[in-house]
C-alpha cells in the first residue's frame, strides 16, 4: 500500500519530460534527486502540507519565498496540493478507480498499475 506522498510522486513521473524521470524515481525511492533549490522547497512544502497540515507555519511559506516563489506561485502550489489531497480522499473513501480497477474503500491502487 502506498502512502499519499509516494502516490503523488508516481503521478509526477507521468507529467515530467523523460529526462526528469530519474529525479522523480529517486524521490519516490527516498534517494537524493538533482533538484533545484526551488523544486526542493516545493517538494518539502508539499510533503509537509500533505502529511501534517495542522503544523504548517509561516516558516514554510518563507522557505518558498526564499526559493523564488511569489505569492501567486505559492497560492497556486497550495491549491494544487490541496486539490490532490482532497480528490485522493474522495476516491479512496468511495473505493473509486479511474482506470477501471475495482478497489476496496480506503485502499490505495496497486503501484504497478
Amino acid at each position: 500500500m502506498l502512502d499519499p506522498v509516494r502516490r503523488r510522486l508516481l503521478g509526477l513521473i507521468r507529467l515530467l519530460n523523460e529526462d526528469r524521470h530519474e529525479d522523480a524515481n529517486a524521490l519516490r525511492d527516498g534517494r537524493d534527486a538533482s533538484l533545484s533549490t526551488r523544486e526542493q522547497a516545493m517538494i518539502e512544502y508539499a510533503i509537509a502540507l500533505t502529511t501534517s497540515p495542522g503544523s504548517m507555519t509561516s516558516d514554510h511559506v518563507d522557505a518558498l519565498r526564499t526559493a523564488g516563489l511569489d505569492d501567486r506561485a505559492i497560492h497556486d502550489l497550495a491549491q494544487a496540493i490541496g486539490y490532490f489531497c482532497y480528490v485522493n480522499r474522495i476516491v479512496l473513501g468511495l473505493g473509486v478507480s479511474l482506470d477501471g480497477e475495482s478497489l476496496t474503500p480506503g485502499q490505495w491502487p496497486n503501484a504497478e498499475a
